[in-house]
């Protein structure tokens, strides 16, 4: 499996609007944590709703040193199930412990190359990409190997970060040129 474009480069920085009401900056967090973990996904696909409950025990798992933030790009208007008042009824009721935030230009998508929901990059305190793709390896099929987690574990024992895992899911919902 081709490793992604991004691994070994600078992020994208951003800032966005979440569903809490706050803008989150991206630069910032990464001085705070040890890593961030950048999760590009939306309501609407059965891949994230399958995942949500993996993502948010990890993030529960590694509070304090490792901080997870959702991004969604999808084009609201083709999808309005996506859509930022959509947004924040769906991180009430998955009563998500990461803050999840709107990307309305697509940019921060697109400079990260996703390509589906959900996909994750751990990124250093550099901001420099460790590991992009999948959140578990044998997922859906064989739950509970998780390519993030192992991605998370060698990165945080200082450690190559070796894991690959393609990420799975339903196409980002790009807007129509």
């Amino acid at each position: 499996m081709e490793t992604h474009p991004l691994i070994g480069q600078y992020a994208p920085d951003f800032e966005l609007p979440g569903v809490d009401g706050e803008v989150l900056h991206l630069r910032p967090l990464l001085s705070k944590y040890q890593a961030v973990v950048v999760v590009i996904m939306c309501n609407h696909c059965p891949y994230v709703q399958a995942a949500i409950d993996t993502l948010k025990q990890i993030q529960s798992d590694y509070a304090g040193r490792v901080q997870f933030i959702g991004v969604n790009p999808n084009d609201d208007q083709r999808y309005p199930q996506d859509s930022f008042a959509n947004m924040k009824i769906f991180a009430q009721e998955r009563q998500l412990n990461f803050p999840y935030l709107r990307d309305p230009t697509q940019e921060v998508a697109k400079g990260f190359g996703a390509k589906v929901t959900p996909e994750v990059f751990l990124l250093d305190p550099q901001g420099i990409v460790r590991y992009a793709g999948g959140v578990e390896e044998r997922y859906p099929e064989q739950p509970g190997s998780s390519g993030l987690r192992l991605a998370l574990e060698q990165f945080l024992q200082h450690q190559p970060v070796t894991v690959t895992c393609q990420a799975m899911g339903c196409t980002v919902k790009w807007k129509a040129a």
